[in-house]
This record gives structure tokens, sequence and C-alpha cells, in this order.
């Protein structure tokens, strides 16, 4: 299946055809938000909350993006195509950046893409993690916004280096962890744990990005019987945890089997709750 892309005011295009000036900013520099949103029969799950968090990032960038009308209607050119062409499970990419180098628009545009079945066996499988340092205190990215904690931005060169690094680790996938060591969030992901009937996750004031898989989870954990609250939590304490999950847009929710090599409890049960509750398939 091919991809699907969408440029802002000029609709669907040839998806070989080039969309970026080479001097685009987000492409020199890394300037620049996107959101991945999972597509099931068609629809982009959560797409106001994407849609939200983006505006949000672009603010703190200092840069303007089109309003949510314009970007709705991009995404809903680019799930147009994807339904003739294609269908089925899919990510829907939507990218801005803040223009070329000597000034203009925000370059903006969208893209879908099939979901591989390699990129969603962790649903059913789960995922090793090997934890890495931040390098900063828990606080540090609340004291210092130009770090951009919480923003999701193009720049993206740190967090796959750290994935490449836990691979070589013989690990599915890396956890951040705090200077004065706390468990924090994955990568691309957020960090989910259950201790007894509640289901807990870091807070935003870590710096972290605001999951929007994780806060969908939280506001309906109430129908799977779970209590929910948002506190920093030890790596130590996270191993000894009932169990532990990494949440993300597409690959869904991914419980953790182990940490750095040691074995984490499992609960099927409430994993089983968790992927009814954000209707996430889970692959045989």
């Amino acid at each position: 299946m091919a991809t699907v892309t969408a440029v802002l005011h000029r609709g669907v295009v040839d998806s070989d055809e080039p969309i970026l000036c080479a001097d685009d900013l987000g492409v020199l520099r890394g300037d620049g938000v996107f959101e991945t949103i999972n597509v099931r029969e068609g629809r982009a799950f959560l797409l106001d909350r994407h849609l939200a968090r983006m505006a949000a990032s672009a603010e703190r960038m200092e840069f303007e993006l089109p309003d949510e009308a314009a970007l709705a209607a991009l995404a809903e050119q680019a799930l147009a195509a994807w339904r003739e062409s294609a269908g089925g499970e899919g990510a829907l990419r939507l990218v801005a950046t803040r223009g070329r180098e000597h000034g203009g628009p925000p370059t903006v545009f969208a893209t879908v893409d099939p979901v591989s079945r390699e990129r969603i066996l962790p649903r059913r499988d789960g995922l090793r993690i090997a934890t890495a340092t931040l390098g900063v205190d828990a606080d540090a990215r609340g004291r210092a916004p130009w770090l951009l904690g919480g923003v999701k931005a193009l720049s993206y060169a740190t967090t796959m280096a750290v994935m490449r690094w836990a691979k070589s680790q013989g690990a599915d996938d890396a956890l951040w962890v705090s200077a004065d060591g706390f468990a924090l969030e994955g990568p691309t992901s957020s960090l989910l744990w259950l201790e007894g009937e509640t289901l807990c996750t870091t807070p935003v004031s870590a710096g972290i990005l605001p999951g929007t898989t994780s806060a969908f989870l939280l506001e309906n954990a109430p129908k799977a019987g779970l209590k929910t609250a948002e506190r920093l939590i030890p790596v130590e304490e996270l191993r000894e945890a009932e169990a532990a999950w990494l949440t993300s847009s597409v690959r869904g929710v991914a419980f953790i089997t182990s940490i750095d090599g040691e074995s984490v409890d499992q609960r099927p049960d409430v994993t089983a709750e968790l992927d009814k509750l954000a209707g996430f398939d889970v692959p045989s």
C-alpha cells in the first residue's frame, strides 16, 4: 500500500512529488512540529486532541499554525484518499515547519501510511526496556522552557539515537530516566503503571509530552474499575510495579516485560481492558 500525501492549499499530490524547498527550516534545523495519529476504519482516532497538542507545540515554538479547521480539512483530504486506495489500519502524520529560511508561510502537509505488523506486535508481545538517562533532574525542563519539554518537535535526532542505542543493548525500546532517578516517558511513548487498582502516570510538570492515548485511557479507566493518579516514580519502584505499559498513538498499549533485563510483573486482565478502552486490535 502506497503512502498518501496531501499538501495544505494543494490537496492530494503524488507521493513522489517534491514538496519541500532545500532551505526549509524543518529540514535544516528540525524547526517544526508534528503529530502521528492512529487511523482505523478510515478515521483518525482522537484527531481533535492531536490538533490541540500540535497547536500548543507550535505556540511554545513561537510560530503560527493554520487554524484547526484548516488542519482538520487537510487531514480529511489525506484520509479520503486513503479510504479509496487502501483502507486498513494506518498512521496519519501531520507536519508543519516554520517555512523557508528567509521567510514565508509554514510548510504544512499530511501523509498516511500503512501500519506494519512489526510496529504493532508489542501489543501482543510486550516490550523489553532499557533505561536511559535524560541527564537532567525531573523538574529541569519545567524551569528551562527552551529545552522544549512537552513539545512534539521535528528535531528527533536524540530520540532516534536513544532508540538505536536501546536496540544495541538487546532491548525493544528505551525509557527516559531523570538524573535524580525518576522514570519519565519513552522516547515516543507515555508511561503508565499499576499500583493496586490505581492506574498511574507521570505528571506533565516533569516536562513530558502530554500523551493523547494515555490521557484517553486515564479518563476512561473508571469504566474498567480503575482509579487514576499522577506522580513521579523512582525507576527502582517501577521495576516492582504490578504492571507497566508504554502507550502511543500508533503502537497502542504495549506492556513492559523487562527493565534493564529484570522481569516486570504482568496484569494481562488490565492490559486487555486498556486495549478495549482505546479500541486497539491485538495481532494474533
